[in-house]
């Protein structure tokens, strides 16, 4: 039988491209995620647990799998472990021999190399955005003079962090920020 495994990094991408390509190769039974590789993705899990000898688990690339090396080999093993193969549709794998075991192993690797080398670009550009005065990510909800509003209304205990999102029509978590920023300045919320 042949089992499909898509996955996108995020819930505003679409597995449509892989999806449509599992289906024309005859895979009739496809686990989807939309879940970024770093977490627990609970229909990879499913789906090496519904393998039996014979299966052949499909996937569209090798990156939408692993996100490490050990963790691909890891993915591996637990495949082996079924009695089950592995197809990519877009790479040259046959895990049915040593060669093209190891291939799958060097493809893995270059993986790894490839998502560590957007990483650094990306770090690399968001501290040359700031070393310009460019902060990245969105805009604060609440203005400079909104903020020091909230931490002095906040500090004569008579409003709570919810009260505070509810009249100034921001989340709870904005406001715990701006309190955070001035009474608390080292806490995990605002790394």
């Amino acid at each position: 039988m042949l089992i499909g495994y898509a996955r996108v990094s995020t819930k505003d991408q679409e597995t449509d491209l892989q999806m449509d390509a599992l289906r024309r190769a005859g895979v009739t039974e496809i686990f989807e995620e939309k879940a970024s590789s770093v977490g627990t993705r609970p229909q990879l899990r499913l789906c090496l647990a519904a393998l039996r000898p014979g299966d052949v688990f499909v996937i569209y690339k090798l990156d939408r799998v692993a996100r490490s090396l050990p963790d691909l080999l890891s993915i591996l093993a637990d495949i082996k472990a079924a009695g089950a193969l592995v197809k990519s549709l877009t790479e040259p794998l046959d895990t049915t021999t040593a060669m093209g075991s190891f291939v799958i192993q060097i493809l893995g690797a270059v993986a790894e190399l490839e998502r560590g080398i957007i990483r650094e670009r990306s770090i690399a550009g968001q501290r040359a955005a700031r070393d310009r005065g460019i902060m990245p990510g969105r805009a604060r909800a609440l203005s400079p003079e909104s903020e020091a509003e909230v931490v002095r209304l906040y500090a004569t205990g008579e409003y709570t962090l919810n009260n505070l999102a509810k009249l100034f029509e921001v989340s709870d978590s904005v406001v715990k920020r701006a309190v955070y920023r001035v009474r608390n300045p080292g806490h995990s919320s605002l790394k």
